[in-house]
């Protein structure tokens, strides 16, 4: 039969403190532990928190450049209209001018407005002899043009105008039909 030995009965000194006797070191070093990472999280709170801000006065600053180019969007385009601006006050501030001279005027400002309008981006659609293209042209009526292929411009009433490749406004056109219809 296999005999159990109790403590002390196998003639080891019993010891009263537990198997563990290391264990006030390993509190202390948990609580070490413990304040170590209470610290650290401390620092990503605070990290947190000024990277929140960081963001929020991005947000705002960003808020503010949208603001600012919206309201001078018009600024470059505006200050190249002056000079037609100020062709037209001297135009008109002429007495004596005479129906030519007035013209000419008329056709040296009008060259310096489109001279602006192209250097914004703005290009006219003028498609005489071309073929309609309803995403470009609005056909106002059907003729009977002998000599023209059907389904071609061969009038423009109104030009249209093209802003950075995107329609601004169709060109208004008369549109030769086919013969017969």
């Amino acid at each position: 039969m296999t005999e159990k030995n109790e403590p002390g009965q196998s003639g080891q000194p019993v010891d009263d403190k537990p198997a563990n006797s290391t264990a006030p070191a390993d509190g202390d070093e948990l609580g070490k532990l413990v304040n170590e990472y209470e610290v650290k999280l401390g620092e990503m709170r605070e990290l947190l928190l000024r990277e929140r801000a960081e963001i929020e006065n991005q947000r705002k600053r960003l808020q503010r450049d949208l603001e600012q180019a919206r309201k001078f969007a018009n600024e470059r385009v505006l200050g190249d209209l002056l000079p037609v601006c100020d062709s037209l006050e001297r135009g008109l501030a002429v007495q004596t001018a005479d129906a030519a001279s007035l013209r000419e005027g008329m056709e040296l400002t009008l060259k310096a407005l489109l001279k602006v309008a192209e250097g914004n981006g703005l290009k006219a659609i003028d498609p005489v002899g071309q073929p309609f293209n309803p995403e470009q042209h609005q056909a106002v009526s059907l003729v009977a043009a002998p000599g023209v292929a059907p389904d071609t411009v061969v009038a423009v009433i109104q030009k249209g105008y093209v802003l950075n490749e995107r329609l601004l406004r169709p060109a208004l056109v008369t549109v030769a039909k086919a013969p017969g219809a």
